[in-house]
């Protein structure tokens, strides 16, 4: 081991001396964990298909009750592991992954890489009503991190390679880098960090590459071909979403209380948890095996029509309450594949009670299954952005992009209604974390420089002022604009332009022969007031003007003026809190 990461120091450093500069090795470095991430996910795969074949697909062909008991027994089995071996791979790993990016400068253990590539095998193989992408995810950003530490990144390079490493797990996981990129810069950075976003990018079409590779070129679902008949559709779609944004609610506050519930229970309990998620999850697969597992094959099933929509909707109900099981008692696993399982079985439900009732003309039951997709995802991880385009990546179909957008956006407008917090910030309150949420940055009005100006008071004058003009004594010590055109403005005071003077050697006519050759920032009413802070240190005073008319002064900001600004907007949030 030491020998190979003295190799990849070696090659870090060649690549140093050739002259490539940091943020071309962060780009080539980006690259190279799209493929690490897609290879691993690919071995991931093969994992999950071998230890899925072995126990509820041949071991218990002939046997039912071992079906029943397979998800207790690879639940038990992955938490034990997690207890005494792999504690860091304990949750889906979205929130670690976070965590990752903004508590411990990009560092993710790479045996929470081990311990969740091997239980979430484990339980989600043995039929664990759970997803491999959120763990995807989070082995991801490991190997991200483990490799922006052997190449000897900075700090800030390697906090920033986490979301990285994140993207190219879950584009490899889905099959859709688009949808990728856009869940890490939703839920993950909270935001569009322009410093990292091409190498996310990178990182997700490498990864995305590296699957289709070796597992084929095929989506993740087959779509049948979709057509928009009558817009009086999309009143069954807007009905569709907001039964996914309440189902979506209900189900967090239950995760909530479930897991506050068991967290409460004395520590021996802990370890049977799992096991009792499981055999819950294995008495219900019985009757319904559908629900064990990731579900992807019942979620294709449903899109060629292949159940009525009674049983569509006994599948989706079954659903939330095996994953609720199974999340709520911290089995390993991730919850992408169950809310879109639970959206599909919904949508596609109630698509064909409004095909057998509605008077308009309806499209095919597979429609409303897609559809039906992003709509519980949209509600529980409220993340708008990442469901639409979900949905249109796995379709591959324009037309269905209205229908998803009116669906999914009434589903998230319901959640964020009924329910204050989102999904994974919930859990990482419960966690002690607290991590931001692009929500919370998309409801924060920001402070801009017109919140904060003043309005000019002092002297304006021309830049080709005399030096001897009387109106330069008037204000006393106070400041005086020169205006030079072309929207630069000089700030200066009497004592300043007096050492000026003395410097000039009494060469110096006009205020101009005067003035710092260093052009003076700029500042316009509608920058943010973190950005205009950052300009002022050095400065007394900065004017603000027009970007129409940089010649017409709008007013001035001083540093008091942002002190007082940000002060007053606090107490006002206070008191509207209280």
């Amino acid at each position: 081991m030491k020998g190979r990461k003295a190799a990849v120091v070696r090659l870090y450093q060649r690549l140093q001396w050739s002259g490539i500069g940091e943020a071309q090795r962060f780009l080539i470095l980006s690259l190279l964990i799209g493929v690490f991430a897609g290879l691993l996910v690919v071995c991931f795969h093969v994992l999950i298909d071998l230890v899925s074949w072995s126990t509820i697909e041949t071991a218990t062909a002939e046997h039912p009750i071992l079906r029943m008991l397979s998800p207790a027994i690879g639940g038990l089995a992955a938490a034990l592991l997690v207890k005494r071996f792999f504690p860091a791979a304990a949750g889906s790993g979205v929130n670690d992954t976070k965590a990752a990016f903004y508590v411990t400068d990009g560092v993710v253990p790479f045996n929470a890489v081990v311990g969740k590539f091997l239980t979430c095998a484990l339980s989600i193989g043995t039929g664990n009503s759970l997803g491999p992408e959120d763990p995807a995810l989070h082995m991801g950003s490991g190997v991200a991190s483990l490799l922006g530490r052997m190449f000897g990144l900075s700090r800030d390079r390697v906090r920033l390679i986490a979301p990285v490493g994140a993207a190219a797990g879950i584009s490899a996981a889905f099959n859709t880098p688009i949808t990728a990129v856009l869940f890490v810069v939703e839920e993950i950075i909270a935001g569009w960090d322009a410093g990292v976003l091409g190498s996310i990018v990178l990182s997700s079409v490498s990864a995305a590459v590296t699957l289709r590779w070796f597992l084929g070129n095929q989506p993740l679902f087959l779509v049948p071909q979709f057509e928009f008949k009558n817009v009086s559709e999309l009143i069954v779609y807007a009905v569709i979403g907001a039964v996914g944004g309440v189902l979506s609610v209900l189900f967090v506050k239950a995760v909530k209380w479930l897991r506050e519930w068991m967290e409460g229970m004395p520590k021996w309990v802990h370890y049977a948890k799992s096991a009792a998620a499981g055999l819950f999850v294995g008495i219900v697969g019985l009757w319904l095996p559908q629900v064990m597992g990731a579900g992807y094959g019942t979620v294709d099933n449903a899109l060629h029509d292949r159940f009525g929509w009674d049983i569509l909707l006994i599948l989706g109900l079954a659903k939330v309450l095996a994953t609720l099981a199974c999340f709520s008692a911290g089995t390993p696993g991730g919850m992408f594949a169950p809310t879109l399982f639970i959206g599909a079985m919904v949508g596609g439900g109630i698509g064909g009670l409004a095909q057998a009732h509605w008077p308009f003309p309806t499209s095919a039951p597979s429609a409303y299954v897609l559809v039906g997709m992003g709509t519980f995802f949209a509600g529980v991880f409220r993340a708008p952005m990442t469901s639409i385009f979900m949905v249109f990546e796995v379709s591959a179909s324009y037309v269905i992009i209205l229908p998803v957008m009116v669906a999914n956006t009434i589903s998230y407008l319901v959640s964020r209604r009924l329910q204050d917090t989102p999904f994974f910030t919930m859990v990482a309150q419960q966690e002690g974390l607290e991590l931001p949420s692009v929500e919370q940055q998309r409801e924060s009005s920001p402070l801009r420089v017109e919140n904060a100006m003043a309005p000019v008071v002092c002297p304006v004058l021309p830049a080709g002022t005399s030096v001897s003009d009387p109106r330069l004594h008037t204000s006393g010590d106070g400041p005086i604009i020169f205006s030079q055109g072309d929207g630069l403005w000089f700030v200066m005071t009497l004592q300043e332009m007096r050492s000026a003077l003395q410097r000039a050697g009494g060469c110096a006519h006009t205020i101009e022969d005067i003035l710092p050759v260093t052009e003076p920032p700029r500042l316009h009413p509608d920058m943010s007031l973190d950005a205009a802070m950052r300009l002022l240190p050095g400065h007394f005073m900065l004017p603000v003007s027009s970007r129409a008319r940089p010649y017409s002064l709008l007013g001035v900001l001083t540093m008091e003026d942002v002190l007082r600004t940000y002060t007053t907007y606090a107490n006002r949030e206070k008191i509207a809190a209280d």
